[in-house]
């Protein structure tokens, strides 16, 4: 039996997450993700490596963009196969892929424009890298799959979708390959979540896999306790209106967005922060909102039971939508302190970028950061402790509080990586370590070692193993 792995992204970086699995004559894509980091940025450009046409599926275990952001560029390239993925993730791609493409579409512009104005070219095309029109492409053949549902791949292959507990919809993915009467499961944990999470239920543990594909985002760290998080939010809430400014929080569209609007909610009904005006200033999240709202079974109890009491965090009475650009515009021009949730999650494109324009140099005003910063984006450089900062082509003094909440965090620690590691009965004959900053992935591969004895692996970019 021979099955091999080739690891095409996520391999020592965080971002730009493909794994390829071949076997029985069948090559299936894990994930197909776009590079953040700014000195990844070239291999978004860079084709495939292997002929898009030539992949018969793709598997799909999250929509957020380091997972599903290339899938337009992969379908204008030749990719006919199917989508298969979780019906929510199905919806919640799509909305992302459009979101994704306007901004490839309005960044290419506005380069164009500045390099014309400067006379100088970049480091990349002024074209976009898909358009509108691309990602409309991909929908399809999007092929939802709910959760604990097996389908078949090709001969003696097929995959099953468990949940991940990490956003609305994210999975884990069970490859379950035959051949001369054996058999082989490989799972791809694709983004672990966090036990006791709000809104969505814990992940998935499995008692049996051959091996293992898990990330290791936080494999090098252990999480701040989540019970102050709300109170962390709180204080910055307090504090901010106490000086006067705004609370601007940079957060991705899908799930943290929708966690924190369900913290600030309790804070609101325990009477815990003043009601101020707040704004999703993110027609992305808007609508991954209403996908929220559309998918009560993927709720976990305690979410289930909020809704049941007629306290949705997504019906807030003084919670204004910012759809129009005039309208996100029209915040900056509010006197008073008001909190304003926009995106991206990494400060690397949409409506955060003017809002921060507008903030970062007021010693008023706090940034509040609730997610992952990857190496090279402006929200790192940022938390970081940057004095100065490049935002839309102009220099920005940092005067603004930043304020960190690590425990926000939808991605398992270090502990609770090897914690659901360990409800495998018998040891995996492999355990490759993806999705992680070098240090974090090398650095979790040696815990992992060091408390279980396996073998690990920590792979890098275009590495490619026989699995026997």
């Amino acid at each position: 039996m021979q099955i091999k792995l080739r690891f095409l992204g996520a391999a020592q970086n965080v971002t730009g997450s493909r794994h390829m699995l071949e076997a029985n004559g069948v090559r299936l894509l894990i994930d197909c993700g776009l590079y953040q980091e700014r000195q990844l940025i070239k291999r978004n450009w860079d084709p495939f490596p292997v002929p898009p046409d030539s992949i018969d599926a793709v598997l799909l275990t999250h929509a957020h963009l380091d997972h599903c952001g290339l899938l337009p560029k992969l379908v204008k390239e030749g990719f006919k196969g199917k989508i298969y993925c979780n019906p929510a993730t199905a919806e919640i791609t799509q909305i992302i892929l459009l979101d994704s493409a306007k901004i490839q579409e309005e960044d290419a512009e506005h380069k164009r424009k500045r390099h014309e104005k400067q006379g100088r070219k970049g480091p990349y095309p002024e074209v976009p890298l898909y358009t509108t029109e691309d990602a409309q492409a991909c929908f399809p053949l999007f092929s939802p799959i709910k959760y604990k549902q097996s389908v078949t791949l090709g001969d003696g292959i097929e995959a099953t979708f468990y949940d991940a507990g990490h956003v609305l919809g994210s999975s884990i993915i069970r490859a379950k390959v035959r051949q001369n009467s054996q058999e082989r499961i490989i799972l791809f944990s694709g983004d672990i979540g966090r036990p006791d999470r709000p809104i969505v239920c814990d992940p998935t543990v499995f008692d049996a896999a051959d091996y293992v594909l898990i990330e290791s985002t936080y494999g090098n760290r252990v999480h701040d306790d989540t019970r102050d998080v709300k109170k962390m939010i709180g204080n910055v809430i307090n504090s901010t209106k106490e000086a006067g400014g705004n609370i601007i929080i940079p957060s991705f569209a899908l799930e943290r967005s929708q966690e924190v609007l369900y913290y600030i909610n309790e804070l609101l009904l325990e009477k815990a922060i003043p009601r101020l005006r707040i704004f999703l200033d993110s027609p992305m999240a808007s609508r991954i909102t209403k996908v929220f709202q559309n998918h009560p079974e993927l709720f976990d109890e305690q979410m289930a039971e909020f809704i049941r009491s007629l306290k949705s965090p997504f019906n807030l009475p003084q919670l204004q939508l910012a759809g129009k650009a005039d309208e996100s515009k029209a915040i900056n021009r509010i006197k008073e302190t008001i909190i304003v949730i926009a995106g991206s999650g990494m400060c690397t494109g949409g409506r955060i970028k003017y809002h921060l324009v507008n903030n970062i140099s007021r010693p008023q005003s706090s940034i509040m950061f609730v997610g992952y910063q990857a190496v090279g984006t402006l929200g790192r450089q940022i938390v970081d402790g940057a004095k100065k900062v490049r935002i839309l082509g102009q220099d920005y003094q940092v005067n603004a509080r930043i304020v960190r909440i690590h425990g926000f965090s939808a991605h398992a620690d270090r502990n609770e990586l090897l914690e659901w590691l360990k409800g495998l009965e018998t040891p995996p004959r492999k355990v490759f370590v993806v999705h992680g900053e070098s240090e974090s992935a090398s650095g979790f591969g040696d815990y992992l070692r060091e408390q279980t004895g396996w073998d690990v692996s920590v792979p890098a970019y275009q590495d490619e193993v026989v699995l026997k």
